[in-house]
């Protein structure tokens, strides 16, 4: 099955986090050679040349790619295209934010996610670990699906909502960037004697895209891709470009509807051509933290902290009630039983700026805490995400957020979509 594949006049690059290899010399000496599981890739550039490539199923890898990639210090193509990279190479704009909002919600916009967190789980005993380690039933699950599981400490306190695929012989998560680190060293810590399991962060080895929009299932349709096509949350098959190894899921840590796309750095820059030959808006990091907030899905730092347990921040899909001892399974078990969850996340509609931190209060008393705020498009779609106690407000209700912004409590698209877990239900 083959890409569809554009010509291309601008000099290209092969990008990932941190990741690029990249010329401008003559055709003469446009060879690299990248070893890969002892096999060479041999990868040419020039500043006019027409690329085709097949994509074809194959068995499931496990994306153990080593060596790591040559480094290198710019996101060229994507300075070209616009492209505002930070210190910490994450893609902030292709000044473009308000155009990939309305594609967000309208069409398709595709996101570099590269210097997301990537933990690959190894060794027999890993879905048993996980299943141990987190908030999902990884042991209901089988090679091919996947899943969102919640990393939450002792006292079920949030850590990160982070996604899951079962491959052969290896499970890997995506993680926030903010928590790649400490999940990794945490799970390293839980791994006893005689446990055979491995950790391994291969998000330096790997690229990582995201699609999202009511159209993404066209542009999967134009890439050969549309098997995926209404396949269950999670699901993902192994794919090769040009003999390197692409990993495609159902959703991702963007958005429940979507597709994901993990790849070795070498097809990193073809695949992200050709996506948007078909029509896909780049969006950066600043455009997507609006996205995000506006959905009402939690990140680290803001709505998943120590201070905020997993059912007040509403994770009820990513949470098996029924699956027997985890981490935090105690909290959760009495907070239920005994009707202890004092308070729930919201959206809040807000008249004009406020700082995440601000007290919410009704009639002059304090009933929660806002976590997240944005501006919006155009800067005049002021809107949070806040804690408030149960019986406080509800939907519809008008808060007081901060010295004194008045908000209107609402539903968020993301939370709308949570829905408690019956005990006695088998799904992850």
């Amino acid at each position: 099955m083959a890409i569809p594949l554009s010509s291309v006049s601008h000099t290209t690059s092969i990008l990932c986090h941190r990741s690029v290899v990249h010329t401008r010399r003559p055709l003469s000496s446009l060879f690299f050679q990248l070893p890969h599981n002892n096999n060479p890739v041999y990868i040419l550039t020039h500043s006019s040349i027409t690329y085709s490539s097949n994509l074809s199923p194959v068995a499931a890898i496990p994306f153990d790619l080593s060596p790591p990639p040559i480094d290198h210090d710019l996101y060229d193509d994507m300075a070209v295209a616009g492209a505002k990279v930070s210190e910490d190479w994450v893609i902030e704009t292709f000044n473009n934010d308000e155009e990939a909002l309305d594609a967000v919600d309208s069409g398709t916009v595709v996101v570099d996610l590269s210097h997301y967190g990537r933990i690959r789980v190894s060794g027999e005993d890993r879905i048993k670990f996980l299943h141990n380690q987190s908030t999902a039933n990884f042991e209901a699950l089988s090679e091919g699906g996947g899943c969102d599981t919640v990393f939450v400490t002792p006292t079920a306190r949030t850590i990160d909502l982070a996604q899951a695929w079962i491959m052969k012989t290896a499970v890997t998560l995506v993680v926030s960037p903010a928590t790649s680190k400490s999940i990794s060293e945490m799970l390293n810590k839980y791994i006893f004697f005689g446990d055979n399991v491995e950790i391994q962060d291969i998000s330096d080895k790997t690229c990582l895209f995201a699609l999202a929009g009511p159209k993404s299932n066209q542009v999967m349709m134009d890439l050969n891709l549309g098997d995926l096509i209404g396949q269950p949350y999670g699901s993902h098959k192994h794919y090769n470009v040009g003999g390197n190894p692409v990993t495609v899921a159902v959703g991702s840590v963007i958005s429940e509807e979507g597709f994901s796309l993990l790849m070795s750095p070498s097809a990193a820059g073809l695949i992200w051509k050709t996506i948007l030959s078909h029509g896909a808006t780049p969006m950066g990091s600043n455009a997507l933290e609006i996205y995000r907030i506006r959905q009402g899905r939690p990140a680290p730092g803001s709505e998943l902290t120590d201070e905020f347990n997993v059912l007040e921040a509403g994770l009820w899909n990513s949470i098996s009630l029924n699956k027997g001892c985890y981490k935090g399974q105690e909290t959760v078990a009495r907070l239920i039983t005994y009707d202890g969850i004092k308070q729930k996340l919201w959206g809040i509609q807000l008249l004009s700026p406020v700082e995440p931190g601000s007290s919410i209060t009704v009639e002059g008393k304090k009933v929660g805490k806002l976590t997240s705020y944005t501006a919006g498009k155009g800067g005049n779609e002021h809107f949070g995400l806040g804690y408030i106690k149960k019986n406080a407000a509800s939907k519809g209700d008008t808060v007081i957020v901060g010295d004194n912004v008045s908000g209107i409590v609402v539903d968020v698209p993301y939370l709308a979509r949570q829905q408690p877990s019956s005990v006695s239900s088998s799904k992850p």
